[in-house]
């Protein structure tokens, strides 16, 4: 063989090298300097799911008010329980979103040791003897105020505000221990769903930090008719449009969201919509993810719904 022969041959098998590299870079996914095509990121397998919860009446799993059948409170009981084994992982803190605070601006509860709030009235005096000492979580109240102010939306913190019965009631069934730094996120004074819907989309970023965001509110909220009966009728309306709007794909979901003094039996269900705002914070939070329903019953004879995503 001449030389002038090995030399195109060293040129052939160098030239043929340097392909191969290219079309294994290729079918590895790396991304060469010349394009802008980017690898898809695979999803986060920690990331925190979402839940809104109904949270019942007063102190009810722990004292006896006679508010409803005991067949009823102990199904709403056992769902509130299972809340707790949502997470794949332990979580890094538990944000609430409860109906039972609102604020002009969106704020956060900053204490290392939040009190108890017996936001309540007229039970008996046991009610305001049960205990919930969760620690807070100063930390993550920080991170919650620089996303909200990352996408425009003013906030503020409250180092004086304690656990309401929206958190200690459903959370000491799903937490008896009481071990996960919880703090609390205000609702917004006007109860505007667009920007609860907004305040939750702001939040995401928290889901893939370990942080389980959880609404308490309830689907349906009359207190003249928990009492003194005949809201059945309305709340299976409602809670029948809700299911449905829940169901829809991200867009339309919100849509009606957003329009839900427009559902049946809106009004009789909610004379006030601060138990259903909490619902717009998690779907917001939810963007693309599909909702299921682990809890749908009666409970006091009036029909009430609870929302999963993730």
């Amino acid at each position: 063989m001449s030389d002038e022969t090995k030399k195109n041959l060293t040129r052939r098998e160098t030239t043929l090298a340097v392909a191969g590299l290219a079309g294994a870079a290729a079918v590895g996914g790396v991304v060469m300097a010349s394009t802008k095509e980017k690898v898809p990121m695979s999803p986060n397998p920690n990331r925190m799911p979402l839940a809104f919860v109904p949270h019942g009446g007063g102190p009810w799993p722990f004292v006896d008010i006679g508010l409803g059948p005991k067949d009823q409170e102990n199904r709403l009981r056992e769902y509130l329980v299972s809340v707790s084994s949502m997470p794949k992982t332990k979580p890094k803190a538990l944000l609430v979103i409860s109906a039972h605070w609102e604020e002009a601006v969106p704020t956060v509860m900053t204490s290392p040791k939040p009190p108890m709030l017996y936001d309540y009235s007229g039970f008996p005096p046991e009610s305001y003897q049960v205990q919930w000492p969760a620690p807070g979580a100063p930390e993550v109240a920080k991170r919650v105020r620089s996303l909200l102010e990352a996408a425009g939306i003013p906030s503020a913190e409250d180092s004086a505000r304690g656990f309401d019965h929206g958190t200690f009631v459903p959370f000491k069934l799903a937490w008896p221990n009481a071990d996960i730094p919880t703090l609390q996120l205000s609702l917004k004074a006007g109860l505007d769903p667009a920007q609860h819907l907004a305040i939750g989309r702001a939040l995401t970023p928290l889901r893939d930090e370990g942080v389980f965001i959880l609404g308490s509110g309830m689907t349906f909220h009359n207190l003249r008719a928990f009492f003194n009966g005949g809201g059945g009728p309305a709340s299976e309306a409602f809670d029948a449009w809700l299911q449905e709007t829940m169901k829809l794909p991200t867009a339309q979901r919100d849509a009606r969201l957003i329009e839900w003094a427009k559902a049946p039996g809106r009004r009789a269900s909610h004379p006030r919509e601060e138990h259903l705002v909490p619902l717009m914070v998690i779907a917001g939070a939810a963007g693309d993810d599909p909702a299921s329903i682990p809890y749908a019953d009666r409970y006091v004879d009036v029909r009430l719904s609870a929302y999963h995503f993730g």
